[in-house]
């Protein structure tokens, strides 16, 4: 089914936080996204993923050439030769008030009452807790049980949620769903804090995307008799916006902290004579919609009519083209084209259908030649709604008799070779086209090749090429170790140093064009069976294919549901069609901190965001969608779980029951017996001493044991700051990541509170930490994000570029291994450590989906209103096949706009100045365009 966001909802981040409030105490919910449910028939998505389709600006539209139009009355006396009716959906918003009312249930004033209702249909929960007086933090503590209104039931040990049940005191014709919670007066509870969930969508609704949290705190320190002037207020939670919010309260840009039912000073102190406060929010709601078409034969016309039937309200534009083959290539049909027709770009046409007599949808009658094969198209609503066929377009067959072909995988031929020749057959292997030119690129594909039939032989010899990457990853490995033996040179071996790098990009450049070579020459040789069972070679060097787009799948809050790895499954499908290829979980194991970066017992899988059994099955969910995962993995520290004699923190329980001697000498907090640290310390808990052996090796188990009982792909390492990546080497070659990536943050370096344009040393200290993995890993382009941050910030473009013409950050000197970002669960979320400059998240976006590098998308951005435009940049690198090598050619970097060129493919700015492509051999045509930002692709 397709998704629609029919109209934007914006979501503004407030100005400041509350100065009066903690780092802890900033810490609340995250919004949790609607999960979708999917139904059994084909998943229709809309994204901006239609190739060269959505672009905001186009080129000149030509007239085409305008048949009589067809009616319904030709299609008397045809045959009906195929029809299909596609589920569409789209969703609508509807505005409902959310009410907070506060009554005392006893004259005397001993007891009180809080209600909180919704009057919105739909099933809704009331998931909450409260906070005591000498709780110092925000974390949530379930309620008593005497509180509890009926049919509440725990979650976790932190919250309760109680169904909201309908109002009996309401008047005909009005919703009102309640619940009644019990107070006393007398009560040791500082706070209550709640957010509502809607049970059918799963949608999480807040109060400009923070917890609500009712303060009793001022009651409890007013000494006065019950009556008298007391301080009962209700805020939201301390906690940035959440962009994924399916809430949008009016006056969402006002300040950050804001009381219910109180006004200036009187904030404070008030009567506690009961107050009542409503809340304007917005719901998205789920429309069914269908498409019917229907293909006839006309043969008094010699045509084929095919008949388009829609529900959809509004003006629906079919773009689509017609294929002659099986190779669904589009093309534009001769004329005359349908009334209303306009050209493309010279390859698809844009019918517009003609509303119908009754007022309730649309419809057309296109007209065809019989010699075509098929029909493609995809739906155009309005500028930023697109409906296609999860990711692909749809396609409608003309002929009778149509030939399918099936896409496989390499790892499929492999597996497949040995039992066709056993079996003494030979048979044809069908493998997708890498020169798809589909308006919309699949983005799951697994592998491109030339779409012909080859035998198995043919088959192994592509096979067999892997063999050869194999040889030049030995080779890159070598000139890694070598750049590794320079460290201890001074500058002048600087230059030395870059050779070897781009040697080393030439190498993997090499490697990977062989592995998904488009054409590969085959030459029909015969093949034993001993040959053909030889082992399959596997390829593990932890940096991926190139063509890698991660998704961060979590924030800060999202510990707080305690069924994130169900909700997070729920999305698999969505995020697939989004375009990404690698998911980034949290934390797994048992930690000291609800978000798992606070490790306790390793082997102990059961955390905040599910049991072990839901993370295996999530894994299982992204897989089968052909996305990999990367577990996190926290190696630098680790918690204890017994005092020593001197009443210090740092015994070890659980099947890894390590004493003093795995952690560092030179901790100073936690009396360690080990060596000293080879790395920064990081003082909340005991840095494990990587250099003792027996740490090494249950490390190296702990990690080959997730690869196999969970089945992670790779890993996002934690805090590498903390030790050397010689370990890091050790650990990834013993658990054969696909991909991993580290953090390695620090500070850039700044003059006199100005950032400085030369950030060679803070990149060369990323690129160091590679280096010590012998380039196993790739680490975050921190640098990146740091100039980005003061380029788009005070309009200082010129700084995304350096000395040398290149980019500044660590994707200038050693892209392959550079994570590209602009947002994290530390950096933004709740947290807000460094928080990306708000409204410019898209130029951030618009530079690191076109550049060279890894890009990773961030969970709050990709689930909100900045979702159609991610897709469309994703749907461009994909379709171009950009990737981590791609080259760069920086064409303008000065005060407001930056602009360049990437594998002379794509060209993007960003930036408030103009700029347009130089004309010349190649021509530019619009493709992508936001606030500040645009990309053309060449034509």
């Amino acid at each position: 089914m397709s998704i629609a966001r029919w109209k934007p909802v914006l979501h503004h981040t407030p100005p400041i936080e509350n100065p009066r409030l903690s780092t802890r105490e900033l810490r609340t919910r995250s919004n949790l996204t609607r999960s979708i449910r999917c139904c059994s028939k084909p998943v229709f998505s809309i994204s901006r993923v239609l190739g060269r389709t959505d672009s905001l600006r186009i080129g000149p539209i030509v007239k085409a050439g305008v048949a009589q139009s067809p009616s319904l009355a030709d299609t008397e006396g045809t045959e009906v030769t195929y029809s299909e009716t596609f589920p569409l959906k789209r969703t609508k918003t509807v505005e409902g008030k959310v009410s907070v009312r506060l009554d005392p249930a006893e004259k005397d004033g001993s007891k009180w009452r809080l209600v909180i209702g919704c009057n919105m249909e739909g099933k809704w929960v009331l998931h909450w807790g409260v906070t005591y007086c000498d709780d110092l933090g925000s974390e949530w503590d379930q309620p008593p049980s005497e509180m509890r209104p009926p049919g509440s039931y725990p979650i976790k040990d932190y919250a309760v949620e109680t169904p909201l049940k309908t109002s009996s005191s309401v008047s005909k014709g009005q919703i009102n769903h309640e619940v009644h919670i019990n107070l006393d007066s007398n009560t040791s509870i500082a706070a209550i804090n709640f957010v509502l969930k809607e049970e059918k969508t799963g949608a999480w609704f807040q109060h400009k995307g923070r917890d609500f949290r009712i303060s009793l705190r001022d009651s409890l320190e007013n000494e006065n008799s019950i009556g008298e002037t007391q301080g009962f207020s209700i805020w939201p939670g301390a906690f940035e916006q959440i962009s994924s919010l399916l809430l949008k309260a009016e006056g969402s840009g006002s300040a950050p902290q804001e009381t219910v039912g109180q006004e200036g000073d009187a904030k404070q102190n008030r009567q506690i004579s009961g107050f009542y406060e409503e809340y304007s929010i917005l719901k998205e709601e789920f429309v069914q919609h269908v498409m019917t078409v229907t293909v006839r034969e006309s043969n008094e016309l010699d045509k084929k009519l095919v008949q388009f039937d829609t529900d959809i309200p509004g003006q629906v534009i079919v773009h689509w083209g017609v294929c002659k083959d099986d190779s669904k290539t589009w093309e534009i049909p001769s004329t005359p084209h349908p009334p209303g027709t306009k050209i493309f770009r010279n390859k698809a046409l844009r019918t517009l259908l003609e509303p119908k007599a009754d007022g309730f949808g649309s419809q057309g009658l296109f007209t065809l030649d019989k010699q075509i094969s098929g029909l493609l198209f995809v739906l155009k609503l309005n500028e930023y709604t697109w409906l296609n066929n999860m990711g692909t377009d749809f396609y409608v067959p003309l002929t009778s008799a149509n030939s399918s072909s099936i896409p496989i995988s390499t790892d499929q031929i492999q597996n497949k070779l040995p039992q066709d020749k056993e079996n003494g057959q030979e048979q044809a292997v069908t493998v997708l086209p890498t020169n798809e030119p589909s308006e919309a690129i699949d983005p799951k594909t697994k592998l491109a090749l030339p779409e012909e039939s080859f035998s198995t032989e043919e088959a192994k010899k592509f096979v067999d090429n892997i063999s050869y990457t194999d040889e030049v990853i030995n080779e890159i490995r070598n000139l890694v170790t070598d750049i590794s033996s320079e460290q201890g040179s001074v500058a002048k071996n600087k230059e030395a140093q870059e050779n070897i790098l781009q040697e080393i990009e030439k190498l993997a450049a090499e490697a990977y064009r062989i592995f998904r070579s488009a054409a590969p020459s085959f030459v029909e040789e015969p093949v034993s069976t001993a040959e053909l069972l030889k082992p399959t070679i596997q390829i593990s060097s932890g940096t991926g294919s190139g063509h890698e787009i991660v998704c961060q799948g979590f924030n800060w809050e999202s510990h707080k549901s305690g069924r994130w790895y169900l909700e997070l499954g729920a999305k698999a499908k969505e995020l697939a069609s989004l375009g990404f290829t690698i998911l980034w979980l949290p934390p797994p194991t048992e930690s000291v901190s609800p978000e798992g970066y606070m490790p306790k017992d390793l082997y102990n899988l059961n955390s905040r965001y599910g049991s072990m059994e839901e993370l295996r099955e999530l894994v299982k969910k992204f897989h089968e969608v052909g996305i990999k995962v990367l577990g996190d993995a926290v190696l630098n520290h680790r918690c204890a779980h017994f005092k020593n004699q001197n009443g210090i923190w740092n015994i070890f329980g659980g099947r890894l029951n390590w004493d003093d001697r795995a952690i560092v000498a030179d901790d100073p907090h936690f009396q360690g017996r080990g060596n000293k640290s080879s790395g920064d310390n990081f003082h909340a808990a005991p840095n494990i001493d990587h250099s003792q052996d027996f740490v090494r090796k249950d490390i190296k188990e702990w990690l080959q044991w997730l690869r196999k009982e969970v089945g992670y792909d790779g890993w996002r390492l934690d805090f590498v700051r903390g030790f050397w990546g010689g370990y890091v080497k050790d650990y990834l070659e013993a658990s054969e990541p696909y991909f991993a990536v580290g953090e390695y943050w620090d500070s850039l370096s700044y003059t006199y509170g100005e950032m400085d344009h030369n950030q060679d040393a803070h990149r060369q200290r990323i690129i160091d930490w590679i280096n010590a993995t012998s380039g196993t890993a790739g680490a975050f382009d921190v640098t990146t994000k740091g100039i980005l941050h003061t380029a788009l910030d005070k309009c200082e473009y010129w700084r995304l570029s350096d000395q040398k013409g290149k980019p500044p950050g660590v994707v200038g000197w050693w892209p392959s291994r550079a994570v590209t970002f602009i947002e994290n669960h530390d950096t933004g979320s709740t947290q807000g450590h460094w928080r990306f400059p708000p409204g410019k998240e898209m130029q951030g976006y618009a530079y690191i989906l076109t550049h060279p590098g890894t890009p990773a998308v961030f969970f709050d951005h990709i689930f909100s209103h900045y979702q159609q435009e991610i897709s469309r940049l994703i749907s461009l690198r994909h379709q171009h096949k950009i990737h981590c090598r791609s080259t760069i050619k920086i064409t303008k970097a000065e005060r407001d706009v930056y602009a360049a060129e990437i594998d002379e493919k794509i060209a993007v700015k960003i930036g408030p100045g103009y700029y347009e492509p130089p004309s010349g051999p190649r021509k530019w045509v619009p493709a992508a365009e936001g606030k500040d930002y645009k990309v053309w692709e060449a034509s």
